[in-house]
């Protein structure tokens, strides 16, 4: 049996050379049992034992193979005995704690059972009652939520990280391995099965949530055989603590099972179909969250096969295959790099690390997989990457995200104060052409299209851009929205405060919706500061029923979001005050002019 290259074991030499002693003697002690003290043919189901043969669980199938070479068929395939009882492993649990995570394994299909991260943003966001939220403005202290789990294996499912092989030799994903060697920052399994012999090592890095896994599979047959070597990852889901994204329901914290397949990036959630071909170069694979991941990756370059995609309520799995062909006495190994941590793009766009490439034997990146790729802004990424640019700065300097994004605020109302300016301009040219405007409605009331076309004539007369006032509104508008974008995929600001008991997490909804109340309060006072250029029935929609609405839809968004617009507001009412005052300024100066004027003609 060969044993993974463990940078941790202390003597690979002398534990293979004890395992051949071991698998000598038990060979000797059976032909001397066989030859001269073994009673009558046994029945057919009572098979020889092989002391190399480490067999998955008796209700699984186990199978076990005769020393030597196995039989071929007339097809070329090897044939694999029929079941026999042997006896079971018992089921192995180990756990590694380090300072970023605490990993837990299982040696029933050598798999993740857990990979619990550590520290106070390593948490998820839990859901908070108005109730709770009120208790906890008040100086009631809640449980924090729990910490992050990425790995919650499924009940009847392959445990995460496990393996199986599909063909004419298959090895089953919840086969039952022995553990060969530990190490503080490393663990490794092996089992045989038919013709199979696997070992697989699993080693993280000394800081840090990248790990490298390998896997080693090796043909003890007399014939070569093909199939499919599967890598399974999934997670079981609550569904009362995930929800879809909606207009009124927020920004949604769904799980998905996702695959990169050549230039495709697949993610599958239970109200979508499953992609119909996912066949190609393997980029990556497993579970993307909101704010972390849990990846795979070949780390020698996209490999490739396929992925099988399942998203259910309570369910998102991805198992990726690979075509496997491995000659008599030869051994295949796979590679793969993993992430399980934080969406962090910054962190991201290092791996894979110097120390998993030291554990599968690289001396330097042969590629980067792009797994910030899944940290997803869509159309907006341009604009988010500019917001957070500045509210990374902002924030070095104060060290409180709230107020990197009230900076943020100022910084694009000054960019955009010119333009406001002429945009007041412009409403109050509109204002002053109201008396004129009725005129024209009253004439025409009983001829709709006559009474557009002589406004349009009388904007067009005064040299007046009746949209003018909405375009700050329309340039505000991209930024809300790459703003809302930033917040809900930017593990930088994840479950970071501002102030007080309750905005403890700016990209969780203000539980007390004070803050969006206050936001739509300073909203209906600033609609009734501008010049109203619009019958009385349009102004009293525009006063009241638009902020109500946007209110009522950032209930459930982003405390962030809300901050960002409240101090929007906030500094539009100064500033429509002081632009006010000058333009009524400007106003008295005009009309002093003609007194001059006419008196210097009179001269």
């Amino acid at each position: 049996m060969n044993l993974p290259d463990d940078p941790f074991s202390q003597d690979p030499q002398d534990s293979q050379k004890r395992l051949l002693v071991a698998l000598g003697l038990s060979f000797v002690a059976v032909t001397a049992y066989m030859l001269f003290f073994a009673p009558n043919p046994p029945p057919p189901e009572a098979g020889a034992a092989d002391g190399g043969v480490v067999a998955g669980p008796a209700d699984a199938g186990a199978v076990a193979a005769a020393p030597g070479t196995p039989p071929a068929t007339p097809g070329g395939t090897p044939e694999v005995s029929a079941p026999a009882p042997e006896q079971e492993l018992p089921v192995v649990t180990l756990e590694r704690k380090r300072e970023e995570a605490v990993y837990t394994f299982s040696s029933d299909g050598a798999g993740f059972t857990s990979a619990v991260l550590l520290g106070p943003k390593m948490r998820e966001q839990k859901e908070v009652s108005i109730a709770e939220g009120f208790k906890k403005l008040f100086g009631a202290e809640l449980p924090p939520p729990p910490q992050m789990n990425l790995v919650q294996p499924v009940p009847n499912q392959p445990l995460p990280l496990s393996v199986s092989i599909e063909g004419m030799a298959p090895l089953p994903a919840n086969t039952r391995w022995a553990v060969a060697e530990t190490g503080e920052d490393s663990v490794a399994f092996t089992t045989r099965r038919g013709p199979w012999e696997l070992t697989k090592t699993m080693q993280w890095s000394r800081k840090g949530f990248e790990l490298a896994y390998t896997v080693q599979v090796k043909n003890t047959s007399g014939q070569p055989i093909a199939g499919e070597l599967r890598v399974h990852h999934n997670r079981a889901i609550d569904p009362n603590f995930e929800h879809a994204p909606s207009f009124f329901g927020g920004v949604g914290n769904q799980s998905r099972a996702a695959c990169h397949v050549g230039e495709n990036l697949h993610k599958l959630v239970p109200e979508d179909s499953a992609p119909e071909d996912t066949k190609g170069p393997v980029h990556f694979f497993g579970i993307d969250q909101q704010y972390f991941l849990s990846m795979l990756y070949p780390i020698e370059g996209p490999r490739p096969g396929h992925c099988i995609l399942t998203a259910t309520p309570t369910v998102r799995q991805v198992a990726a295959g690979f075509p496997l062909t491995v000659n008599p006495g030869e051994t295949v190994t796979l590679r793969f790099g993993g992430w399980f941590g934080p969406k962090d793009p910054d962190l991201l766009k290092l791996v894979p690390g110097q120390d998993v490439l030291s554990a599968t034997g690289m001396a330097a990146a042969a590629w980067h997989p792009t797994l910030e790729k899944t940290v997803d802004f869509g159309m907006w990424e341009l604009i988010c990457n500019v917001l957070l640019f500045f509210m990374k700065k902002f924030y070095a300097m104060f060290g409180n995200w709230g107020v990197a994004i009230i900076l943020l605020t100022v910084l694009v109302k000054l960019v955009l104060l010119p333009l406001t300016y002429k945009s007041m301009v412009g409403m109050e040219a509109v204002k002053e052409l109201q008396p004129k405007m009725e005129e024209i409605r009253k004439k025409y009331a009983d001829d709709r299209e006559r009474m557009n076309l002589e406004v349009m004539k009388l904007y067009q007369q005064a040299k007046v851009n009746p949209l003018g006032g909405c375009l700050p509104l329309l340039i505000q508008m991209p930024v809300w929205i790459a703003l809302f974008t930033a917040l809900r995929n930017s593990f930088d600001i994840y479950g970071e405060p501002f102030v007080g008991p309750i905005w403890t997490d700016l990209t969780y909804k203000d539980p007390t919706y004070l803050l969006p109340l206050a936001l739509g309060v300073s909203m209906i006072i600033t609609q009734k500061m501008q010049p109203q250029m619009m019958d009385a029935a349009q102004a009293r929609i525009m006063i009241w029923v638009m902020p109500i609405i946007f209110t009522l839809t950032l209930l459930q968004y982003p405390a962030g979001l809300s901050l960002y617009i409240f101090t929007n507001n906030i500094l539009s009412i100064g500033q429509q005050y002081g632009l006010r005052k000058w333009l009524d300024h400007q106003k008295l100066k005009r009309g002093g002019a003609p007194a001059e004027s006419g008196g210097g003609k009179r001269k």
